[in-house]
């Protein structure tokens, strides 16, 4: 983790740099609103690999190794334009994986319908070259799961519970947007590199049988419209 939140923050640096700078830009610039929505299909697609086994007491092969499906989702993007080319970014969606094993297990169903809340804000750096409006951008992210259980091969070991932890990361960001008329309507592609681990922990009664971290890492990948007002 620690590169990808060095990269972020120096990321962060170099897009608040320019903000007080041009904090007076809006005035008498005719390029829109200072809010812009964003309707997508997206793309969510994670790894789940097995980075580390902390607990096994039910005897895992030695080899066992997961993976998470992907999972297409809308989203809905909302940005607040501070300058024409500073804003900050923040997404609503809800996306649902299985993991599964690929080695060791391999077609086991290890976890089922995990529930998943990106919560992210990233601060954007927008170029104007005319016909087209690049963007980069970088920022927290918090990983909120919901209603995760255990999948269908964990039962028969007696597990009767399973949680996914809640983490804090980092993601980077970069996209364009594509005006299609001058009254803010525009064609949007978005590509986000999500840096976040969880820790999933399979119980039996009240005994943790099973502890392993789990590296996400999701690239999410979205294309839609946008309409800044």
């Amino acid at each position: 983790m620690k590169l990808p939140v060095t990269i972020g923050a120096l990321t962060l640096a170099a897009l608040a740099a320019p903000l007080s700078a041009q904090a007076q830009d809006r005035a008498g610039q005719g390029s829109g609103g200072h809010v812009q929505v964003k309707a997508f299909v997206t793309g969510v697609l994670p790894d789940g690999k097995i980075s580390d086994v902390e607990t096994d007491i039910v005897g895992l092969p030695a080899d066992t190794q997961t993976k998470a499906n992907d999972n297409v989702v809308p989203t809905i993007a909302i940005e607040y334009f501070f300058t024409d080319a500073i804003s900050v970014e923040t997404i609503c969606c809800l996306t649902q994986h299985d993991v599964d094993g690929t080695t060791g297990l391999p077609g086991a169903e290890l976890v089922s319908d995990a529930k998943l809340v990106p919560a992210t804000v990233t601060l954007k750096y927008h170029a104007d070259l005319g016909a087209v409006k690049p963007y980069v951008g970088a920022g927290p992210a918090y990983f909120i799961w919901i209603d995760e259980q255990p999948g269908a091969a964990t039962l028969p070991l007696g597990v009767t519970d399973f949680r996914m932890s809640d983490e804090l990361g980092v993601a980077l960001q970069a996209g364009v947007d594509i005006p299609l008329n001058d009254s803010g309507l525009a064609v949007s592609i978005d590509a986000k590199r999500y840096f976040i681990d969880t820790t999933a922990r399979w119980y039996a009664g009240d005994t943790l049988a099973i502890q392993t971290e789990h590296k996400l890492d999701p690239w999410v990948i979205g294309a839609g419209l946008a309409y800044r007002f």
